[in-house]
């Protein structure tokens, strides 16, 4: 027996709802976003006790038990996840919650009443297993586990092509004649699919397929909401779907390039490669020293972090040069890329642990003018979204992507481990330019020389 009537479960199902509409709001603005993140689990916590109190279970003890184990996993390695990792964690979790939609709607299977419900089980299989095995595929690349660069064989478009007749024609069978075999089969072509649609996706474009996938999560929850008859999925499904739609078009817009040229780049030479090839071209470099000088006499300089700077966890000693620097009347901003870093507002949350206000953090837009009056621009760690083969190499497979115009600045200072190229695997000519000099070692280290000697000038 249930303990609360339909009217009150209801009730708190549109809490729990409103409750994600408001993370959503909050989670647009970095000001706001930790705010919107406690509402959102806030709402998903009153679904799961709305569930628990209005619904008839006869494995309470089994449920129990699921819930403690996982969460005694996904706590710690939460707590523990650097963020440079933080990429790879959100693909495993997005691909958990397709798995775990596809598996709901296996189990529904004798429930299918109408075409319509096989129609919401056979794209929950399918949709579900193609974002499990994809987002395994992404945390893979992202991990270094596998090669990062795009990963293509002849025929691959046909093959690809077939499979997806296949898991058609398997998902019609299961919506007039279901049966546990075409839905297995139907999951094992989905789990395919899913790896061939992520291995061809090399470099700076894994994160945007990130997002995607997390589209089709969103959508297969919602599909899981329609199988189960729960509007409170899919309300939730749908605006994971259409949020993770929205965030996949605007980084994709952001890198200047078309969602399907992203997907299908590789076969026609357009997707980032990810290529580990240095030059041996001429550059020239400078000493700790040196470049505490031209920051200390310089009147406004602009910081343009980059995911080597979250890699050194280098964002508290930037933060204190900023301040060492402000402290003698120097103008400093930081100028943020939308997909500096391996995610959108991975550079936002990095410098706001550290401290630096948020009105310090200026978005492409805003900070691109402010170039050309700059005295000095300090490249932390980016690489990419600074490279001016984005304007001037049509072959270039990062042409067309908007990027900082670092390039207008009197001095660049560019703060790198190596003469390794960046995720896009092509040089940065920028680094051979006359006003760009080089630092070179571990950004954290740099920093931490460079601010003892502004301190003492």
């Amino acid at each position: 027996m249930s303990i609360l009537t339909p009217e009150w479960s209801a009730g708190l199902y549109l809490v729990a709802a409103a409750c994600f509409i408001l993370a959503l709001r909050g989670l647009s603005s970095p000001r706001t976003a930790r705010r919107g993140n406690l509402i959102g689990a806030a709402g998903a916590l009153v679904a799961l006790v709305a569930v628990f109190l209005s619904a008839r279970f006869e494995n309470v003890p089994w449920i129990i038990g699921t819930i403690v184990v996982g969460s005694a996993i996904a706590a710690p390695v939460s707590r523990r996840v650097k963020m440079t990792q933080m990429p790879q964690l959100v693909a495993l979790f997005n691909g958990v919650g397709g798995g775990a939609a596809a598996l709901v709607a296996l189990l529904e299977l004798s429930h299918v009443d109408s075409p319509w419900s096989g129609l919401a089980i056979a794209f929950t299989v399918l949709v579900g297993a193609v974002s499990f095995s994809g987002s395994c595929v992404t945390f893979a690349k992202l991990q270094e586990l596998m090669p990062t660069r795009p990963i293509t064989f002849p025929g691959q478009p046909i093959v690809m092509g077939l499979l997806l007749v296949g898991a058609i024609a398997a998902g019609w069978f299961v919506v007039t004649e279901p049966s546990l075999l075409v839905v297995g089969i139907l999951l094992a072509l989905g789990l395919v699919i899913g790896v061939l649609f992520v291995l061809p996706v090399g470099g700076a474009d894994v994160p945007i397929v990130i997002s995607l996938l997390n589209a089709f999560t969103g959508l297969t929850v919602a599909a899981s909401g329609l199988v189960l008859g729960n509007v409170l999925l899919l309300v939730a499904g749908t605006l994971v779907g259409a949020s993770g739609t929205i965030l996949t078009r605007a980084m994709a817009a952001a890198m200047g390039r078309s969602v399907t040229g992203i997907i299908f780049g590789a076969f026609r030479g357009g997707s980032t490669a990810g290529s580990t090839a240095v030059s041996d071209r001429p550059v020239r470099s400078s000493s700790a020293e040196d470049v505490a000088i031209l920051l200390g006499y310089a009147q406004r300089v602009i910081v343009v972090p980059g995911y080597g700077l979250a890699v050194a966890q280098a964002q508290h000693t930037m933060a204190e040069l900023a301040t060492a620097l402000e402290a003698k009347g120097i103008e400093v901003v930081f100028g943020i890329h939308p997909v500096a870093g391996r995610m959108p507002g991975h550079m936002n949350v990095l410098l706001a642990e550290a401290n630096v206000p948020y009105e310090k953090l200026q978005e492409m837009d805003e900070v691109n003018p402010q170039f050309k009056t700059a005295d000095v621009v300090l490249v932390v760690g980016a690489n990419d979204v600074v490279n001016p083969a984005a304007k001037t190499s049509k072959g270039s497979p990062i042409y067309g992507m908007p990027i900082l115009d670092v390039s207008d600045a009197r001095q660049v200072v560019f703060l790198k481990r190596s003469m390794r190229p960046g995720f896009a695997g092509i040089e940065n000519e920028l680094l051979y330019e006359p006003q760009t000099t080089l630092l070179f070692g571990d950004a954290k280290e740099s920093l931490t020389r460079i601010l003892t000697a502004v301190k003492g000038l």
